[in-house]
């Protein structure tokens, strides 16, 4: 199945490519980034080169690259995973290198993917969970227009610690709303 492109204001989202590997590596391998999104699992650069390469044929998902300012380089990512046809519910998942966090590609990537879940793949709910540990994240998707549901207590390691996960929605009546007339 081919995968869209889609393209915004400042930025190009493109499917993952197997040359994205290098990119993915040094974005899979910050601590920060990883202490931020919950990531606990190592991974080996063969498994990230191996996960690239499979992207364009993965099914009930989009993986985006997040390219800026007309270059092809991979800065993050952000996915469409679990889409449910039937259900019409999909989940989303954003994560950045380190040198070009807090920069709005993000919020323009999320906002692209947004248009695409409810006006490209008929969804009705785009879900996520956002670690209680990283305000800023939280920040964003409630500017965007996510929904607090819930939470899940000690959803995730923080160290030695734990943290909650913040489960977060949008429904695409609110979606709609927020788009200009």
């Amino acid at each position: 199945m081919q995968k869209p492109t889609l393209q915004g204001e400042m930025i190009v989202l493109r499917p993952v490519r197997a040359d994205d590997v290098d990119a993915m590596w040094d974005m899979l391998t910050d601590p920060e980034g990883n202490r931020l999104t919950g990531t606990t699992r190592t991974v080996t650069r063969e498994e990230v080169a191996a996960w690239c390469a499979s992207r364009e044929a993965a099914e009930g998902r989009y993986d985006f690259a997040v390219t800026a300012n007309g270059s092809d380089e991979y800065r993050g990512e952000i996915v469409l995973d679990e889409v449910d046809e039937d259900v019409r519910c999909a989940g989303l998942r954003l994560a950045m290198r380190p040198m070009y966090r807090g920069r709005g590609y993000g919020t323009e990537a999320i906002e692209l993917v947004l248009g695409f879940a409810f006006d490209g793949l008929g969804m009705h709910r785009v879900e996520l969970e956002a670690l209680s540990i990283n305000a800023r994240a939280v920040s964003l998707y409630e500017n965007i227009g996510f929904r607090v549901e819930g939470r899940r207590r000690d959803g995730y390691r923080d160290g030695p610690g734990w943290c909650d996960a913040i489960v977060m929605s949008m429904l695409e009546d609110e979606f709609r709303a927020r788009q200009p007339d």
